[in-house]
């Protein structure tokens, strides 16, 4: 375990190839419960170049007309999501430092161009909770900073198998992914980018 900034703990290659692949085979499974769909910005509407899904109790989602939010369906099925696997809960127990339960995973699909802008995870009402990610298939370059927007940045190359813990005084860091690098692993059957972001969103 590498800490990156307070409060950012970085575990590089903290699951195995055969882990990644039995993880890769449980979120197809959700994906056809639950399908990945294209987010859109509150009031502008302008689509996010990510898909998305969740599992869990709760899924977070965002569209132009009720912007960002968690609730109990998927928005375009209006089924609940289908459950956290198993060994996600036991990841969130081992690296997490958290005694409650994850309420959330974020399932985000980054293709070939797909970026995420500097943001903070903000939309739960817990913030005492970690937010634990875990990345899956081609590289990517994480950027994060501190809890201003303004604050310096820093980059670092995240690969399959790699998972960064937010929390205490990185938990309301600004973050983000600047690029993809494809064709960096073979896990996919399609060059891109899973990332999977674990979350507690109630206090109690």
């Amino acid at each position: 375990m590498l800490q990156l900034a307070p409060g950012i703990r970085y575990f590089p290659d903290y699951l195995s190839l055969a882990e990644q692949v039995a993880l890769v085979d449980e979120i197809r499974s959700i994906v056809a419960e639950a399908p990945l769909y294209i987010p859109a910005m509150p009031k502008t509407g302008k689509e996010m170049s990510v898909r998305m899904t969740n599992c869990g109790a709760l899924g977070w989602v965002t569209d132009k007309e009720r912007g960002y939010r968690y609730q109990a369906v998927h928005p375009v099925t209006q089924k609940p999501w289908p459950a956290i696997p198993s060994r996600l809960l036991t990841l969130w127990e081992n690296v997490g430092n958290y005694p409650l339960a994850p309420e959330a995973c974020l399932v985000n699909f980054y293709a070939e161009t797909a970026k995420m802008g500097l943001h903070q995870d903000r939309d739960e009402q817990n913030f005492s909770a970690p937010v634990v990610s875990i990345s899956l298939g081609d590289s990517c370059l994480f950027r994060f900073g501190g809890v201003q927007r303004s604050d310096k940045t820093q980059s670092i190359r995240l690969k399959s198998g790699d998972v960064i813990v937010l929390g205490d005084e990185g938990r309301l860091a600004f973050h983000g992914v600047d690029r993809i690098y494809p064709g960096t692993s073979t896990l996919l059957k399609a060059p891109g980018r899973i990332n999977l972001t674990l979350r507690r969103v109630t206090a109690s």
